[in-house]
């Protein structure tokens, strides 16, 4: 230890040194001190109950706007403001403590990693929390305010930043990372299997190639800072089947977690309730990654769980939406089971049109009298409109009704890719609430997706759930790449904040370039002529990927089944909207029946 960092403990007092050599060294800091700085950290409150104060350029800034996880984020990892930088602040890049570390950053202008610096001795450390110098004695950027604290705060600070992102996160060991995937009880066995096989292959796709970098072998492309620093890991699937009522879940879920803990939560299937799982997660701090639930829960004071999007309750508000943006129907009767998915479903789109909305009816559709069931639609005009918040096998009562004169929704999300679940006499009654890519454009979204399927011999059985698995999968991989061996729970959810919507575009350019090549070769054809016949359908291909890739705006779609996937900071849901379309009667018949848009993009 230098004398002139023994000379700067003595500055600080022997209260905040005492708390600084312990954590910089074995953690050694009261609980008390962690949680102060916690507090500090989180929520811009001083011990002594005030507001943090702190000038940020010549702005007073208090509480929690003056928090350093508002820039920091909870992980302490940092983050990236337009073409700024922000440093991870965890005791392994302050203190320098363990191995060099290392971190990927991404602003705008390309890839990069944080810069190394000398090790932060105590006094240089506070002159960056009170006076915003870094330990080069440098004025850092006016994003990083000038806190208004005594030493004895920044030292409860650097108790915190002591341990903070100081160990993995659970769930890896030897070399591995545990994950889970949850199937709850009601679920049906078939897409069971389709989830199960799915990221069975996947996993041992990814272990197949994947080897410590010090030994030699096989192994897929990875970046350069993964290669040289060895951080690739290998996975295992562990599977978490739930049985009985959804108050048992939590304990189910605890007793697997004791047996073996894990990192996170990947994938997963609900056709009802996922709340207990959804708690479970966040209770337990377990990223809940991208499962496929048919109704998602709220996400109130929620960071450890995203999803695709919010399912039946997304598409009862689309629905409210464009009803809304119409003439309103006079009257409208919703059908859906008597369970817990469908109570949820008819409440949603009660909720959606608040108390100014039309008169709405609830129906369960497998307790009503046919006769009944049938004089009701008959009673309709084509000024009402009927829901129907089923699956299709429910449907089947309908089967010999007469259709009504009155506008029917189903719901996209419950039917999926089946075919057309009602006589093809409703056809031109029937419109769908569509959260997924128009089917002709997202054949290009998926083309990789689908190349994946054909290598493994995987049929497609259901292909926006078979989508979901996958893009789960692919996107959990390029985000642990980018994470390095900074592998903390907290840094996993804000990498996927910061990444998703970055990746969607750089996947769209990377086509683009591809294409532009192929187009290059074509005006310098080299090769056999059944060689160059091959290039000219490579291109034909790639402009079509590219073509049905652009929005209005011009703008690069995304890569899955959903049109447009994006985070940001505390958002949990990817896709936001979805689109009305109605169903061709000359093709609701067959296999795959045409679906016609009736709207644009609806975000409500």
């Amino acid at each position: 230890m230098s004398f002139n960092f023994l000379k700067d403990l003595a500055k600080l007092g022997f209260f905040t040194a005492f708390i600084l050599l312990n954590t910089m060294n074995v953690k050694a800091a009261s609980e008390l001190d962690i949680e102060k700085g916690k507090t500090i950290y989180m929520k811009g409150r001083l011990p002594s109950g005030k507001e943090v104060e702190a000038l940020r350029g010549e702005i007073l800034i208090k509480g929690e706007q003056a928090a350093c996880v508002s820039c920091h984020r909870p992980s302490g990892m940092g983050s990236v403001e337009g073409n700024i930088i922000i440093p991870p602040i965890t005791g392994h890049y302050l203190f320098r403590t363990g191995n060099l570390p290392f971190a990927t950053m991404d602003p705008i202008s390309g890839k990069r990693f944080n810069q190394q610096h000398e090790p932060y001795t105590p006094n240089a450390l506070n002159q960056a929390i009170k006076k915003g110098l870094n330990v080069g004695g440098r004025e850092m950027n006016t994003l990083m305010p000038r806190y208004q604290m005594t030493d004895e705060e920044v030292g409860y600070i650097t108790a915190y930043l002591g341990q903070l992102s100081q160990d993995y996160s659970p769930g890896i060991k030897n070399g591995t990372i545990q994950f889970a995937t949850i199937i709850t009880p009601e679920v049906d066995p078939s897409k069971k299997t389709l989830l199960i096989k799915t990221l069975t292959n996947i996993f041992a796709q990814k272990n197949r190639s994947t080897i410590n970098a010090k030994n030699i072998g096989h192994r897929h492309m990875v970046t350069a800072a993964e290669l040289v620093l060895g951080t690739e890991k290998k996975w295992e699937l562990n599977v978490w089947e739930l049985s009985g009522d959804s108050s048992t879940w939590s304990d189910q879920l605890k007793k697997y977690y004791d047996e073996k803990p894990i990192f996170a939560v990947m994938s997963g299937l609900s056709g009802a309730s996922w709340q207990p799982v959804h708690d479970f997660c966040n209770m337990q701090k377990i990223p809940c990654w991208f499962p496929s639930v048919d109704f998602a829960p709220p996400i109130d004071n929620s960071f450890y769980s995203v999803y695709f999007q919010r399912g039946i309750g997304l598409e009862s508000q689309v629905l409210a939406k464009f009803l809304s943006s119409k003439n309103v129907p006079k009257k409208i009767i919703q059908f859906h089971q008597n369970n817990d998915l469908g109570n949820k479903a008819a409440f949603s789109l009660q909720e959606a049109f608040n108390k100014t909305g039309p008169s709405i009816e609830d129906q369960s559709a497998l307790l009503i009298d046919k006769n009944k069931l049938i004089s009701e639609l008959a009673n309709l005009s084509a000024k009402d409109a009927v829901i129907l918040w089923l699956r299709p096998e429910d449907l089947a009562i309908f089967s010999d009704i007469p259709a009504p004169k009155a506008t029917v929704f189903i719901s996209g999300r419950l039917i999926g890719d089946h075919q057309f679940p009602l006589p093809a006499d409703w056809a031109k009654q029937v419109k769908m609430v569509y959260p997924y890519e128009l089917p002709d454009q997202r054949q290009a979204s998926l083309d990789y997706f689908h190349q994946w399927l054909f290598y493994n011999q995987i049929p497609i059985e259901d292909e926006p759930l078979q989508a979901e698995i996958f893009f789960a999968a692919s996107s959990m991989t390029e985000t642990m790449i980018e994470m390095l061996d900074n592998l903390y729970r907290d840094y996993l959810i804000e990498r996927a904040e910061s990444m998703l919507s970055r990746n969607e575009r750089a996947k769209y350019e990377q086509r683009e370039r591809i294409s532009q090549s192929l187009r290059w070769s074509s005006r310098n054809p080299r090769g056999t002529e059944e060689e160059q016949a091959m290039m000219k359908d490579d291109i034909k291909h790639n402009e079509q990927i590219l073509n049905n890739r652009k929005d209005d705006q011009g703008k690069g779609k995304g890569t899955s089944i959903y049109p447009r996937l994006s985070l940001g900071i505390s958002q949990r849901f990817a896709s936001k909207g979805a689109y009305i379309v109605s169903i061709d009667p000359n093709t609701a018949s067959s296999n795959k029946p045409t679906l016609l848009p009736d709207s644009e993009w609806i975000i409500p």
